[in-house]
């Protein structure tokens, strides 16, 4: 049985439960297991070498969420070769692709916890009453070890993306 965090987010006001461990920096990132596609699993070895910086939304079909994609898509472009930005949601792979057609982004590479949510319990973000992953930034070093962790209280407000960035800019 999985952990469950109570009481430390909510969902416009209402209380969610978060499944899965607190990530704190210094921890060793945990592996995972998420969809580039329908039938293609990628997980943390497949980004090895690089600093990750990991942008979880609940859904790109959402105003929130939408514009912390984009926002991390174009400050990917500044970030260098040496850094891969990946946004993960539970949004099916074709309507993640969907999605990133429309609305230009081409430098984050989205990822989907729609099959295991593996994702979701190692990083603690797994929202057990809707099954969608709670919004979250982790920065992780070319060594896999966490560098910057910023959990939302709240699903519908914005991360801090200028504290994230600059989390990516020291380790490059």
């Amino acid at each position: 049985m999985a952990q469950e965090r109570t009481g430390v987010a909510t969902l416009k006001s209402n209380p969610i439960t978060l499944v899965g461990p607190e990530i704190k920096v210094g921890d060793k990132a945990p592996d995972f297991k998420v969809n580039k596609d329908l039938m293609t699993q990628v997980s943390l070895a497949d980004y090895a070498g690089k600093v990750k910086l990991i942008s979880v939304v609940p859904s790109l079909d959402t105003g929130v969420c939408d514009a912390q994609t984009r926002r991390f898509n174009e400050e990917a472009a500044g970030l260098g070769e040496n850094v891969a930005v990946l946004t993960i949601s539970v949004d099916l792979p074709f309507a993640q692709a969907r999605w990133c057609g429309a609305a230009g982004i081409d430098k984050v590479i989205t990822l989907s916890d729609y099959k295991t949510k593996s994702f979701g319990e190692a990083y603690g973000v797994l929202i057990k009453e809707i099954q969608l992953d709670m919004r979250a930034i982790f920065v992780i070093d070319a060594n896999d070890t966490v560098q910057y962790v910023e959990y939302l209280g709240e699903m519908t407000a914005h991360p801090n993306y200028e504290a994230a960035v600059e989390a990516v800019k020291k380790l490059v």
